[in-house]
């Protein structure tokens, strides 16, 4: 199967999450796909988390419960070991649908609530940093 390109940013939707025309960062300097999230615990063995921020109008604010989950260590750009929580939903881009990994962080700091990394775009896509919203534009000319 050829690879399709894939700019530097772009809009994904999150369908289990309830998120759509969300801005992702693709990163291949990260291994692992991260997503901004708040209030993030575990009440009866089920992890429950808030998708919300004032600076990205399409974070729904709802509260998503996962049954399931992982903890991963995760080593930031500088460094830094933490644990966070992993869990796997679907993402819709290029019009396809995608299982993926995303660990749970609090990115308020951050300009994409989402990074999208290297494990994911592995054997699925090429990326162009000259290039940006190619998803998204194919999107947006599908459903005009």
């Amino acid at each position: 199967m050829p690879k399709k390109v894939i700019g530097r940013i772009d809009k994904a939707d999150f369908p289990l999450l309830g998120l759509f025309d969300i801005d992702v960062k693709i990163d291949t300097g990260a291994y692992t796909s991260s997503i901004h999230c708040h209030k993030v615990h575990v009440e009866d063995g089920m992890l429950k988390c808030t998708f919300y921020d004032k600076d990205h109008p399409l974070y729904n604010g709802k509260e998503i419960i996962f049954k399931t989950y992982t903890i991963a260590k995760v080593k930031s750009s500088n460094g830094i070991v933490q644990q966070r929580y992993k869990v796997k939903t679907t993402i819709l881009i290029f019009n396809k649908k995608y299982k993926i990994n995303l660990t749970l962080s609090t990115r308020d700091d951050m300009k994409y609530p989402i990074l999208i990394g290297r494990r994911f775009l592995n054997k699925k896509f090429i990326v162009d940093v000259s290039l940006k919203n190619l998803s998204f534009k194919t999107k947006e000319q599908n459903n005009p």
